[in-house]
């Protein structure tokens, strides 16, 4: 490849070479719609790798694993001003371990405990030891459900031990005590722990601990063809149905060579701007109501009715499930439709004014939003926080703008970026970028192409790989999947951008006052489903 073409990136690939494997001189690229090189490391050298990028300013995205008959691969991703980089190292599969980059970068701490626990890889020198994250109870020390060994239905037992003896961090010191919240909520909320020390009513540490809801989705993926993995990444988390899906489709069609139609990325780009617009109405009313402010809650609540049922009627489903496949959408839009949006645009553009109007100049809300659960601009950066999160506290990255792709790099894409970071902030970024969306929607419907709604798909070979980024309504969400024998999928990787906000939750409740936890949490608004894979 010629350097020249991704100048960007050029600095950080050369500090890197050095670390480069024996026999690895060239940089590579995967088959991606967005720019991505890829480096093979020496494993002895991974962690050296991630303080190189650190130094450098690297984002640090995702890592995932995949084995091979006598040796695993395992893949970091990074970002570096909006180019990706796919940092790669070999491993035996013998007594498989690799230097740690949770030394460097904190949204590498669970990640790498998540491919210990799955794969029994060891990061030497991670700051919390072999501590597991997602295991739990549900499988024996020294078994490994995504090794191949390990059987698709798993082992059968009557009862699963409890998690009892997770270590927590204890509190102590005088006057501190420990309030254990979940995993069971009172609401409707999925499970989730949290464990809180705090003097008083004053937050000291607040710790997570998530799992309860691990579905094995990368064990039951292997083996499905590409519409079978279609479906199943539309459950990774059901309130980015859209997003996850495009990005599994993008990742396999760059795999396959297959290029989706152009009206059909037109359309999957509004399939994803109204999920954008449905989830922010649903947070903005939600966040009225933690704060005691119901009028704002039926509100916001009643404009997504609105949506959700005009989803049903053009695509067939409130929350647009199974709407993007393989190479392209399942239905299309009549002009009759396209004219029905522009008029449910219209209207909500002029509904969420008034409605703006009158928060406002709510004086009781604002002292609730204002100061409470601030995320500094350093923190966020230190954590690589994504979507809103990030962009209320000054991180400006959205893969639309760059390094984007289609449909987004015909338009023009704004993207709001606040530095209070505060719960304030997080409810007016997703009123801006509520009405960018709505923009969005009404420059895709002018220059919605004729054509096609599918391109015929084309089987690739075996162990071709394809990688994505697409911006869900969260922030990015990162896809990675490779193709086994006969159209069978053998690995797949969705990373969704809860798995690094959620840690934000943590770093906002601290020096808060216990009550303000439920509005905290709900201005980050993480998935638990989309963590818990």
């Amino acid at each position: 490849m010629t350097m020249g073409t991704d100048s960007t990136v050029k600095n950080l690939v050369e500090a890197l070479r050095p670390l480069q494997s024996i026999g690895q001189s060239e940089v590579t690229r995967v088959q991606s719609v967005v720019d991505l090189l890829q480096l093979t490391i020496a494993s002895a050298a991974w962690g050296d790798a991630a303080r190189i990028a650190k130094s450098h300013g690297a984002r640090w995205a995702g890592v995932w694993a995949d084995e091979h008959v006598d040796s695993f691969t395992v893949s970091a991703c990074l970002e570096y001003r909006e180019r990706y980089l796919l940092l790669r190292a070999s491993v035996s599969g013998q007594e498989p371990e690799l230097p740690s980059h949770a030394p460097f970068y904190q949204a590498a701490d669970r990640a790498e405990r998540h491919v210990q626990d799955l794969f029994g890889i060891r990061f030497t020198g991670h700051p919390m030891g072999t501590q597991r994250w997602t295991r739990h109870q549900a499988w024996d020390e020294g078994t490994f459900p995504l090794r191949k060994s390990f059987p698709l239905q798993g082992f059968m037992r009557d009862t699963t031990p409890s998690d009892r003896d997770y270590p927590f961090l204890k509190a102590s010191g005088a006057s501190v005590y420990e309030i254990p919240v979940g995993p069971v909520h009172a609401g409707i909320i999925e499970p989730g722990h949290f464990r809180f020390q705090a003097v008083g009513e004053t937050v000291l540490n607040l710790e997570e601990r998530f799992g309860y809801v691990h579905k094995g989705i990368e064990k039951i993926a292997q083996g499905r063809g590409p519409e079978g993995l279609a479906k199943l990444a539309g459950r990774v988390s059901g309130d980015t149905t859209v997003g996850h899906t495009w990005a599994a489709c993008l990742a396999m069609e760059a795999a396959a060579g297959v290029e989706c139609p152009a009206r059909a990325t037109y359309i999957r780009g509004i399939l994803a701007e109204r999920e954008r617009v449905i989830n922010h109405l649903g947070d903005m009313g939600a966040m009225c109501n933690d704060v005691g402010f119901a009028f704002g809650h039926y509100q916001f609540g009643r404009l997504r009715e609105l949506w959700l049922r005009e989803n049903q009627a053009l695509f067939g489903h409130r929350l647009l499930m199974d709407c993007v496949v393989p190479g392209g959408v399942k239905s299309g839009l009549t002009p009759e439709g396209a004219n029905g949006i522009r008029r449910t645009v219209r209207d909500l553009r002029g509904e969420v004014s008034e409605l703006i109007t009158v928060i406002d100049a709510n004086s009781s809300l604002e002292d609730r939003f204002l100061a409470t659960g601030v995320l500094t601009v350093g923190q966020a950066q230190a954590l690589g926080a994504l979507g809103f999160v990030g962009r209320a506290s000054g991180q400006g990255f959205d893969v639309r703008k760059a390094p984007a792709y289609r449909p987004y790099n015909e338009l023009a894409v704004i993207v709001p970026v606040e530095t209070q970071g505060d719960v304030a902030s997080r409810f007016w970024l997703r009123y801006k970028e509520l009405r960018i969306a709505l923009r969005l929607l009404e420059q895709m419907l002018a220059q919605l192409p004729e054509g096609e709604l599918q391109a015929d798909w084309q089987t690739p070979r075996t162990d071709t790989e394809g990688f994505a980024a697409v911006e869900g309504w969260r922030g990015e969400i990162l896809c990675f999947v490779r193709f086994a024998a006969d159209n069978r999928i053998g690995r797949y990787f969705p990373r969704d951008p809860s798995q690094i906000n959620w840690p934000a939750v943590e770093k906002i409740q601290t020096n808060n006052i216990v009550p303000d936890f439920p509005i905290c949490n709900k201005s980050v608004n993480a998935s638990y489903s989309g963590q818990d894979l």
